[in-house]
């Protein structure tokens, strides 16, 4: 009994020593949002002890003996929080919700104006992913990647050239998805497309990433057919600091960083600024890049009502390109890595593929408070993008570049180009080069020339051009909200918008020619061309000489809109319209005489200058989420959409002919949403269907040798199924996943009129058989499944598994293949990626250093990513690889793979 007895006092010590302990609790969110900040450090001042907060922003510090405790609250990009507390006995000392204070000025303002979801509260699908996370995963990424694992999203890298990636979301391409960069619209205001190698410092500045699925609950009338990204940039910081960061990773990859604060001054003044420098050889062969990036934000408070802001941004940059996706046969010759556009010159790497551009933007923003209950919100901004694409120009011998001879490893002769063009004999390229007095006789001695546009020139010299697309944009949004008492809430404003693009060519590069003939200018005689510019974004567009063509497209956009929205208990509403008028006009100086009585003399039935043609759109949308009790809620949203066509369809035809059959597209949509949030679980199901009418295509034939070109239309539909949820079964380690289950197809054949271009009174029914046909360039069924797991304070690893399947082809709407009823997509082979990260995060003295490993692709998964032609299965050879096509005789899909096993190692210090 006696040795027992020991025994048994340990124990009842034991007992009364738990019973004595105690513990702490609550729940951090953004003072601005009120949203959740999961991830949140929280941590007993002078100890090591502490934890993070959970998926829904909540924590518990649990075991803490009886006292008093100072609670470290902390939070990238929000101000550090102290909060007392005094635990008592075998007590829980709840600190309620803790509100932490954005580090920047303005940010709260600039979630307005870009209409920021905020959850449990707007009935929308979205998901949002935060700067933290995107600084750690990115690593030598592109920016879209980073939605790879959201729900109803395809991101792929295109040709692999740095920023050359793209994204879809349910199912609908860049130009059906509206980015916006601080509530700012940055797709092309001519086609719809988005560059993502202009912003390609973008992820080193973003606060916050948000994609909102289907019409969202952006005011504006922009094209958010499949959704909307908003991307909330840094603003000036009110704290003085700074940063410093190094990133090595494949192919020589690099970049390099720097930040600096100076915090806001007694003055109300505070500016920081960013810098980025990456440089690096591509993954895949023959793509070459070197880019900066800048970013600066200067603020001023005037007082608690009143205060600006004014933010640059711009990602000066040049990128060698694989633009043209290679057959199977040439990647079984060549490997996954093939690019048909490069070769060496003088020993360098070298290209046909070029793109260069810079893209600054300015914004300049105004908060007011005009009194507790209305605020207005207005942002200025100004783009001028200069830049353009390298390819091909010209012939040698009759033969393109891609049908000259090439090396053993299929790339291109360059060195022999410009001997040819020279005056040298290159045997297999053919017959010597002919001289400008062999074949006008009496005339200047110019070797390597081109003429374009005529046939029995064409033989004569092979060049680099440069497709120059710059701009001027400027526009102004500005929001009013006032507070309708206690649940209302009126929001109303103007989107204003005025757009100058240019497009031409010029010589970037006569690869050892004298000059290049043009006379595809209708006002001259024709004259030769010099001067090379090869890759300068930022010169005067005036002073260059051009070929081939030049014109002007001008778009004007005055857009309002208006939303009412009711917020009481466990409802929130609202009803959002929005309008907008769109005028398109062209100016072409090559096709047309400067005089209208030489144009009408010459049978012409358009001038140099076309007229304005505008159109007028808008949206309607409303939704309701009701919040059944603190863990569940859910929410329904519908909307309508007159989308205006695009400056493309409205000139379709290269010329300043006005394209007379350009409907509106209808966009009918709804959504049916199902959240769960509690301490160890946050998951969210949501159902949709998106009906769209109308949509527009150009499709071109030729008939007994006349050309033929107009649009036709054609209706589809998305609906589908979603699931998303981040499980935090014990602390610091977070399981995260989605499903996503598309069915995006063409619900009937596409018809329209086709246009004999040389006769417009001369027209046939164009019809293609697309009904039923599988939407291509996006998987339509998504899975992922990923952990981010803490180890220990400062140390966590994250693994993520990717799984696509359901892809087709992205093949072009007027696809020969459709010509005849009962065709379908070809469907591209299944595949799978796995992804693992590990970060470490240390203080030395007062500077924060954090070190970080991605490594993507883990197993060298050989995939293709996507394909540009639709040659279907091949029942007899048993293969989808080599396909007889009767058409063009080519034996296989021309394809893209993505990228294999890639790494990055970075080190990042703030101080």
């Amino acid at each position: 009994m006696k040795r027992f007895l020991p025994l048994a006092c340990m124990l009842l010590m034991a007992g009364w020593t738990f019973a004595q302990s105690g513990s702490i609790s609550g729940q951090i969110s953004d003072s601005d949002t009120y949203e959740a900040l999961p991830g949140a450090n929280v941590v007993i001042k002078g100890t090591s002890k502490g934890t993070t907060t959970d998926v829904n922003g909540k924590f518990s510090l649990g075991d803490l003996t009886p006292g008093s405790y100072v609670i470290e609250i902390s939070f990238i990009g929000y101000d550090l929080k102290e909060i007392f507390a005094n635990v008592k006995s075998g007590q829980n000392v709840n600190l309620g919700n803790i509100r932490l204070t954005p580090t920047s000025i303005g940010l709260k303002e600039v979630e307005v104006i870009a209409s920021v979801a905020i959850d449990r509260k707007t009935p929308v699908a979205f998901t949002s992913i935060t700067g933290q996370e995107i600084e750690e995963k990115v690593g030598n990424q592109e920016f879209p990647e980073m939605l790879r694992n959201t729900p109803s999203v395809y991101v792929t890298k295109q040709g692999g050239g740095f920023g050359d990636s793209r994204i879809n979301v349910r199912g609908f391409d860049q130009r059906n998805i509206a980015v916006m960069i601080n509530g700012v619209p940055v797709n092309d205001m001519e086609n719809g497309w988005v560059y993502w190698s202009n912003w390609a410092g973008l992820s080193d500045v973003t606060t916050k990433m948000q994609v909102q699925r289907g019409l969202g609950a952006s005011k504006l009338a922009v094209p958010s057919v499949g959704g909307s990204i908003n991307i909330i940039t840094n603003a000036a910081e009110m704290k003085k600091g700074g940063a410093a960061g190094v990133m090595i990773g494949n192919d020589g990859y690099q970049k390099y960083s720097l930040m600096l604060s100076t915090g806001l001054g007694q003055s109300g003044w505070a500016l920081s600024f960013q810098g980025t420098h990456t440089l690096g050889n591509g993954y895949v062969y023959g793509t070459k890049f070197s880019g900066w990036s800048y970013f600066g934000s200067i603020s001023k408070v005037f007082n608690k009502r009143h205060s600006i802001g004014i933010t640059a941004v711009g990602a000066p940059q040049w990128h060698h390109q694989r633009s043209w996706a290679n057959p199977y046969t040439d990647y079984e010759k060549y490997g996954t890595k093939y690019n048909s556009d490069w070769g060496y010159l003088n020993g360098e790497e070298f290209t046909f593929r070029r793109n260069f551009y810079h893209k600054p933007q300015v914004f300049f923003n105004w908060y007011f408070d005009i009194s507790e209950k209305t605020t207005l919100s207005t942002a200025a901004y100004i783009s001028w993008g200069r830049g353009g694409g390298t390819g091909p120009r010209g012939r040698i011998n009759g033969k393109a570049e891609y049908r000259l001879p090439k090396t053993a490893d299929g790339l291109h002769r360059f060195d022999d180009i410009v001997k040819w063009n020279s005056g040298g004999s290159v045997p297999d390229f053919g017959d010597d080069r002919e001289t400008w007095e062999n074949i006008n006789p009496g005339e200047d001695n110019r070797k390597g020339f081109y003429a374009d546009k005529y046939v029995n020139t064409s033989y004569y010299g092979l060049i680099r051009r440069a497709s120059m697309n710059s701009h001027n944009w400027y526009g102004i949004i500005s929001n009013l909200t006032t507070e309708l008492g206690e649940a209302f809430t009126l929001t109303a404003g103007i989107d204003l918008r005025k757009y100058k693009g240019f497009h031409y060519r010029r010589v970037a590069d006569l690869l050892g020619a004298d000059a290049y003939f043009t006379n595809r200018n209708i006002n001259t005689s024709g004259y030769f061309i010099s001067e090379e510019n090869p890759a300068k974004p930022l010169s005067k567009m005036g002073d260059e000489e051009k070929l081939h063509y030049y014109n002007i497209g001008l778009v004007q956009w005055e857009g309002v809109y208006a939303q009412l929205e009711y917020s009481k208990n466990k409802i929130s509403t609202f009803i959002q319209v929005s309008g907008s008028n769109q005028g398109f006009k062209r100016v072409d100086f090559f096709n047309y005489y400067q005089s209208d009585a030489l144009n009408e003399a010459a049978g012409k039935d358009e001038n140099m200058e076309s007229p304005w043609k505008h159109y007028f759109g808008g949206n309607v949308k409303a939704g309701i989420n009701y919040n059944i009790n603190q863990h569940h809620n859910v929410f329904f949203n519908t909307g309508y959409m007159s989308r205006q066509p695009t400056f493309d369809n409205v000139f379709p035809y290269y010329t300043n002919r006005i394209n007379q059959i350009t409907p509106n597209q209808q966009i009918i949509a709804f959504e049916l949403g199902y959240g769960v949030r509690n301490s160890w679980m946050a998951l969210n199901l949501n159902l949709y269907r998106t009906k769209w009418l109308d949509r527009q295509f150009n499709k071109s034939l030729d008939v007994d040798g006349d050309t033929y070109t107009g649009n036709l239309t054609v209706d589809q539909v998305h609906q589908g199924i979603e699931l998303d949820f981040v499980i935090t079964p014990v602390r610091n380690l977070d399981i995260k996943g989605m499903l996503t289950i598309g069915d995006w197809k063409y619900a009937d054949d596409a018809r329209g009129i086709i246009v004999n271009v040389d006769n417009p009174a001369d027209v046939i029914d164009g019809v293609i058989y697309l009904k039923n046909v599988k939407v291509g360039d996006a998987a339509q069924t998504t899975f992922s499944l990923g952990a981010d797991w803490e180890i220990v304070k400062g140390l966590g690893i994250d693994a993520n598994y990717y799984f696509a399947s359901n892809l087709y082809a992205n093949f072009a709407l007027d696809d020969r293949t459709f010509e005849q009823p009962g065709m379908s997509a070809w469907k591209l082979p299944t595949y799978s990626l796995v992804d693992l990260g590990a970060n470490y995060n240390f203080k030395v003295g007062n500077t924060d250093w954090s070190f970080r490993l991605n490594v993507n692709n883990l197993f060298d998964k050989e995939y293709i990513s996507e394909s540009d032609t639709n040659r279907l299965y091949n029942p007899e050879s048993g293969s989808d690889r080599l396909i007889p096509d009767s058409v063009d005789g080519s034996v296989s899909n021309r394809v893209f793979y993505g990228f294999g096993r890639t790494w990055n190692l970075g080190l990042k210090v703030r101080f």
